[in-house]
């Protein structure tokens, strides 16, 4: 479509906004403080950013018990790879590209971490055994190295009223994804949320340790 207001230049963009202040500026470390090696144990989940450099562009959803990502050292995080869609989007960007940008997430606090850095997948067997526990050893791992750490404020969640109960009843009607399937095939939608849960159940059993 043809947007009008175009922004095209980053002088057209810099002269809409002030200057970040020192503190937004200074934050950004390119290692793991105790801080952020503490909410980084501790969150189950996060959206990992690809691109293929190329043009296209990939946000994926990971989660997993708290500690799911591993800290290697103060200056490497890895995600193991579980049971998915073999879509391999972010796979096949990073493999590609080799960069990947983290958002973690901890339920019910605003403040999120981000990390950006080079990425790339391992299937190194020492790494691997080295994930919690609670999962079965994954085939694969991505390793992303924190060239960029740095908190990202509360407004956006708190915006958007995210951990607030309250918030919720009003956002009820949104379609599932059997809702939103039936959109592109004609098949019924108790069926395909049948086939959707049992395909949950066999995929996170999977995920478990075996014995």
């Amino acid at each position: 479509m043809d947007i009008a207001g175009r922004i095209d230049t980053l002088e057209e963009l810099t002269a809409l906004y002030r200057e970040p202040s020192s503190r937004a500026l200074g934050k950004q470390l390119d290692r793991i403080d105790d801080g952020m090696a503490s909410f980084i144990d501790l969150s189950p989940f996060l959206v990992l950013a690809t691109t293929d450099g190329a043009g296209s562009t990939d946000a994926s959803p990971r989660g997993g018990p708290p500690g799911f990502v591993r800290r290697l050292d103060d200056r490497h995080v890895a995600i193991p790879d579980l049971n998915g869609n073999n879509r391999l989007d972010s796979y096949r960007n990073i493999v590609t590209h080799g960069r990947a940008g983290l958002l973690m997430i901890v339920p019910g606090r605003d403040d999120t971490l981000r990390i950006n850095g080079p990425a790339a997948i391992t299937t190194d067997a020492d790494l691997l055994a080295g994930f919690t526990k609670e999962l079965r050893p994954p085939v694969a791992a991505i390793v992303i190295e924190t060239e960029e750490i740095y908190g990202h404020c509360a407004k956006a969640f708190r915006r958007a009223k995210v951990w607030d109960p309250s918030s919720w009843a009003a956002l009820a009607s949104a379609p599932d994804l059997a809702a939103m399937y039936t959109c592109i095939w004609n098949v019924d939608e108790a069926d395909i949320r049948d086939a959707l849960e049992a395909d949950y159940e066999r995929g996170l059993g999977a995920d478990q340790p075996i014995g």
